[in-house]
């Protein structure tokens, strides 16, 4: 008898454990060598807490907030963090040279092929190098990646890269030049402040739809998601390199351009699978960074997060360093041949919790 109107099998029936079962494994070895070869390469690898006073302070991260109740029956506020930076910074703060963490991260409001409410981050750091080393590092952690999983090549949604050629590099003002058409650099001045009408009128001389009440923000990220990543990282990786200078809170600007920052984005196959900086640390500026991205999050959402003072206290003392955030399951997805995140989570959160 055919059964209609049924619902998908859960992740734990035999059967479909069966067929995600080799994605899984392959993550196993993935997460072993990625391990293995920070090792190699001295780094320490560090645990960090996943509550935290502050989930994060940029505007379109959303957190999942609890309470902690004290010993003396007060109620405190908690948050598990979207990110193990802050932690990681304090153990910058703290002496540390060089650390990674493969954290279990939450990010509310996130879900689909590539998105999951848990998922695991690589974050790594290096004091007193340039955010050029994180390069490096990324062109390293592809290789290993697909040769630990027997590909030659990875593929998803029709794009291919080869995960051993060295990285393509692309400003972000060169990628709105060429694919959009837009001079993005036109559209900020030498103190890094935007003219959003400037921008508005980029967008409407090249067909791209905008509405009045788009900041230069939300202009931006439309150009970037409808022009530009679709044709990041095919062929090879892309390193999208010097964003604006507003859209890298935890950045610190260029050296020869204070509009833009020293913020890339690694993807491959039109998939972004990291995040790196060389790292903000005039504590100071920071703040008034965290308060401009909590004015924008109440302004969009209603709603704001507190700002780790201690954190900020951390950065005084913290040395100069580079920083990177790694999407790991979504590199097990590319190495692996997986089409869906869930697939190489060994135990996906149910949909209904979401």
């Amino acid at each position: 008898m055919t059964r209609t109107n049924s619902k998908p099998s859960a992740w734990w029936s035999s059967h479909v454990h069966a067929d995600r079962r080799p994605f899984l494994i392959g993550r196993n070895k993935i997460r072993a060598a990625l391990a293995n070869d920070f090792a190699v390469h001295d780094f320490i690898e560090v645990d960090c807490a996943s509550l935290q006073t502050s989930p994060g302070n940029e505007a379109h991260l959303h957190a999942f907030g609890t309470q902690a109740i004290s010993t003396d029956g007060r109620s405190v506020p908690l948050y598990l963090h979207t990110s193990p930076e802050f932690a990681c910074k304090k153990l910058l703060a703290a002496g540390e040279k060089r650390i990674v963490c493969f954290a279990h991260v939450y990010r509310n409001r996130e879900r689909g092929p590539l998105h999951h409410p848990e998922f695991t981050m690589v974050e790594w750091y290096r004091v007193e190098e340039t955010y050029e080393s994180l390069m490096r590092d990324c062109a390293r952690v592809l290789a290993l990646a697909a040769e630990t999983s027997g590909t030659k090549t990875f593929r998803f949604r029709g794009m291919e890269a080869d995960p051993f050629l060295e990285p393509e590099r692309l400003s972000v003002a060169d990628a709105f030049r060429h694919y959009a058409k837009i001079d993005l650099l036109a559209t900020i001045d030498i103190n890094g402040q935007t003219d959003r009408d400037a921008l508005a009128a980029a967008l409407s001389a090249n067909g791209i739809r905008s509405a009045e009440d788009d900041s230069w923000a939300d202009l931006f990220s439309r150009v970037l998601v409808e022009r530009i990543e679709p044709h990041l990282g095919q062929g090879r990786a892309t390193i999208l390199d010097r964003y604006p200078v507003s859209e890298a809170a935890l950045a610190r600007p260029a050296a020869d351009d204070p509009r833009v920052a020293e913020r890339f984005e690694l993807y491959a196959c039109g998939v972004e699978l990291a995040n790196a900086f060389g790292e903000l640390t005039d504590a100071d500026e920071q703040k008034r960074r965290f308060m401009e991205e909590m004015a924008e999050k109440a302004r969009i959402y209603g709603e704001t997060y507190p700002i780790d003072e201690d954190f900020l206290a951390a950065l005084r003392l913290m040395p100069q360093a580079s920083g990177i955030a790694l999407g790991f399951d979504r590199l097990a997805m590319l190495a692996t041949g997986a089409t869906r995140i869930d697939q190489v989570l060994w135990t996906p959160v149910a949909e209904t919790c979401t």
